[in-house]
Order: C-alpha cells, then structure tokens, then sequence
C-alpha cells in the first residue's frame, strides 16, 4: 500500500493569499535605487570627462615644451640646459595639473556625499512610510479575524447550549 504524498501547493497559496503583500512599496525601492544609480552614473561619467580633458591638455603641454628638448643646438652645454629647463616646466606644471585632479576628485566626493545622504533621508521616509501602512494593515487585519472569531465563538457557544 502506497503512502500518497500531500500537495502542499494549495496550503502555501492559501497562506500567501491570507497576508497580502503591497508590491508598491518594492516597485518604489527599485525605481529610487535605479533614480540613485542614474545620478551616481552622471558623477562618475563626469568626472571622467573633466580628468580625460586634463590628461589632454598636460600631455599637449608637455609635448610643446619637448619641441625645445629636440632642436639641433651649437654647444653640448646647450642639450643639457634645455633638458634641465624641460625637468623643470615639468616640475612646475606637474603641481598644477595634480591640483587640477585633486578638485575633481573632490567634487566627487562631495557630490557623492550629498546623493547618498540624500538617498538615506528619502529611504528612511520610505521605510517609515511602508512600516506605518503595514501596521495600519496588520491591525486591521487582524480586528477582522478577532471579529470572525468571536462570530464562530459565539455561535459555537450557543450551539452547545441548544443541544443540551
């Protein structure tokens, strides 16, 4: 004799019907992370634009000062002078275009701070929000059930007395 396994689909299904969930409070989140993400997207883009454009303009600077590295000159004194002069624009500009990079990072710094803080305050209304209307909602289910089963009490109890 075969034991028959008992489906359980029905008593999850009956169960997951019993707690309803509201998906707006999902559908919220995911547009918000996404709306986060678009932001943190144009941060990051940006400051790869502005530190390309930098590395540009320092490679084009350095290129025109090595155009006086790369002359024909009369004493061999003259090469020597000319590359010292070289290391030295260098030395100087190299200053300047760190400077440079540093504000951008900066700026990303700052801008991230203030999408994240932000997104916390948004998050944390989020959430207290959804927590509010889900206790709103479990309190009033749980009125009705406490309401059904006082019906079925009531009627259990006088039943029994009708029978006696």
């Amino acid at each position: 004799m075969a034991n028959k396994t008992q489906d359980f689909t029905k008593v999850f299904s009956d169960m997951a019907a019993a707690f309803p969930v509201d998906m707006s409070a999902y559908n919220e989140a995911m547009k918000n992370s996404a709306a986060l993400g678009e932001r943190m997207s144009k941060v990051a883009l940006d400051a790869a634009s502005t530190s390309a454009e930098l590395s540009s303009k320092w490679t084009k600077e350095t290129l025109t000062k090595m155009s006086g590295m790369t002359k024909a000159q009369a004493e061999p004194a003259d090469y020597a002078k000319a590359a010292t002069d070289f290391a030295t624009a260098q030395a100087e500009t190299s200053a300047e275009h760190m400077a440079a990079f540093a504000e951008v990072a900066k700026k990303v710094q700052m801008e991230t701070v203030e999408l994240l803080m932000a997104a916390g305050k948004d998050i944390q209304e989020d959430t207290s929000a959804a927590v509010k209307k889900a206790t709103d909602d479990l309190a009033a289910t749980a009125k009705k059930a406490a309401k059904v089963a006082d019906r079925k009490s009531t009627r259990l109890n006088s039943s029994h007395w009708n029978n006696l």
